[in-house]
């Protein structure tokens, strides 16, 4: 293994995770802003929180597609597994640069920690959600029942039609 070539390797991975991280922090950020507009119940600056959310997810899967290509490579360089680089062996392999193995170490626990605050703020957004939509649903079914009048004066039955002859008040059959 060249040690320049491995650290060269080293230098754009760790740039892209240090990007990555910082996404990650932002995109934190908006999901913690999120579940206090969804307490809110603040539909615009929903709208604009979600905006800057998706945009942060396209960062994201801009700067995965490129961690994975410098992982990739310097897998390569390592000996590492090429098909599916792990952070944790990519560190492992590169006894010969000990400070970077430690960092790549630190990066991963930190997007790691990172990944799961942001799945389980969202899942708590997911439940706040649904929540809001089965109370308002409720709402609207109760505003449609108010609109639609009531079914109990509804005409059912017919009425019988007599014989159409003059004189008979009342019906034989009676």
């Amino acid at each position: 293994m060249d040690v320049a070539v491995a650290e060269r390797a080293f230098q754009k991975l760790e740039a892209n995770l240090e990007e990555l991280t910082k996404i990650y922090r932002n995109l934190l950020e908006v999901v913690r802003k999120e579940k206090e507009i969804l307490i809110r119940a603040d539909r615009e600056a929903l709208d604009e929180n979600n905006a800057i959310k998706e945009e942060l997810l396209y960062k994201l899967r801009a700067q995965d597609s490129l961690r994975s290509r410098y992982a990739m490579d310097l897998a390569t360089i390592v000996g590492a597994d090429v098909e599916n680089p792990r952070l944790l062996e990519l560190a492992q392999k590169l006894a010969a640069l000990p400070t970077a193995a430690d960092r790549l170490r630190t990066q991963h626990a930190a997007l790691d920690i990172l990944i799961k605050r942001i799945t389980d703020i969202n899942k708590d957004n997911e439940e706040y959600t649904k929540s809001a939509l089965k109370t308002l649903n409720g709402a609207l079914d109760d505003v449609k029942e108010a609109l639609s009048g009531k079914k109990t004066y509804e005409k059912k039955g017919g009425y019988k039609s007599g014989p159409q002859v003059s004189g008979n008040f009342v019906s034989k059959e009676a």
